[in-house]
């Protein structure tokens, strides 16, 4: 999830306007349901405040029922979100799912394989990827294996972006049981420093991200190829920001790495133009 002035900004541009004025509606509502967590990051270490924040995000499943439910949301984002609910047929449970996956960041999340990671990847990410592809249009099933699949990948790459990040807050999404195959400990992740095993850690993690990139695209349907144009722009400035990571010799521990503006441009309008060309 990230905000209209960060890397999704120019995939959206793309998209005609009504189906963009459903994404960003989508995606205002699942950000601010992940911001109500985020921001109370380093503010989540006694039980009361994990109480309010549970509290909260109990006040955001409120706001998903009266969307589907035909009832008056309360919030800015769900009343932006109710309208398109119905217009575009939009599942309910990806919604839900969102919400579970963000609560999981309360707890100063730990995931010890990456099987428990993917599914938290499937909840945060992947979730939103299958209610963007309802309003993007489709006609071949597999076009919900290519949101999954680059949900995942998105994710991961934010999680390697994130880390330095992350970790001040408390939270370590890298499964622990990769720190121990590559003798890294989660103080030598603290100490901020790219040193050999923590760049072997990390290359690691960046090649399981362009598997899914690569599993993502694999499972595209060619006959959805254009309307999935805002995905694949989506994709195409995430491997840009994921191979920036990589030559940074996976320095994440200090300036934010990011893809300049200038930059997103180009590959938007590259990729646009190379997709509706049929390639």
């Amino acid at each position: 999830m990230a905000r209209r002035d960060t890397n999704f900004y120019y995939s959206f541009l793309v998209l005609p306007e009504h189906k963009r004025r459903a994404i960003i509606a989508v995606w205002d509502f699942c950000r601010a349901v992940d911001d109500d967590v985020d921001e109370r990051a380093g503010q989540l270490g006694t039980e009361a405040s994990k109480r309010a924040a549970a509290a909260s995000l109990a006040g955001w499943r409120n706001e998903v029922a009266a969307c589907f439910e035909g009832r008056q949301p309360r919030t800015p984002q769900g009343m932006a979100l109710a309208p398109h609910v119905a217009a575009f047929n939009l599942p309910r449970k990806p919604f839900e799912d969102v919400i579970d996956g963000v609560e999981i960041d309360i707890g100063q999340p730990r995931f010890r394989t990456f099987d428990g990671l993917r599914e938290y990847c499937l909840r945060v990410a992947s979730a939103v990827g299958l209610v963007c592809i309802e309003i993007f249009g489709y006609t071949n099933p597999r076009c919900r294996e290519y949101a999954v699949d680059l949900g995942i990948a998105l994710q991961l790459t934010n999680i390697l972006r994130d880390l330095g990040r992350d970790l001040a807050a408390g939270r370590l999404y890298l499964p622990t049981e990769d720190l121990a195959r590559f003798g890294v400990t989660e103080e030598d992740l603290r100490s901020g420093r790219a040193t050999d095993p923590v760049r072997g850690l990390l290359d690691f993690e960046s090649r399981r991200a362009r598997g899914h990139y690569l599993k993502a695209a694999h499972a595209l349907p060619r006959e959805d190829a254009k309307r999935m144009a805002a995905a694949r722009v989506m994709s195409a400035i995430y491997l840009d920001l994921l191979r920036r990571i990589e030559m940074s010799g996976f320095d994440v521990f200090n300036a934010p790495i990011r893809v300049p503006r200038w930059r997103q441009a180009t590959i938007a309008a590259s990729t646009w133009i190379s997709t509706m060309a049929g390639f």
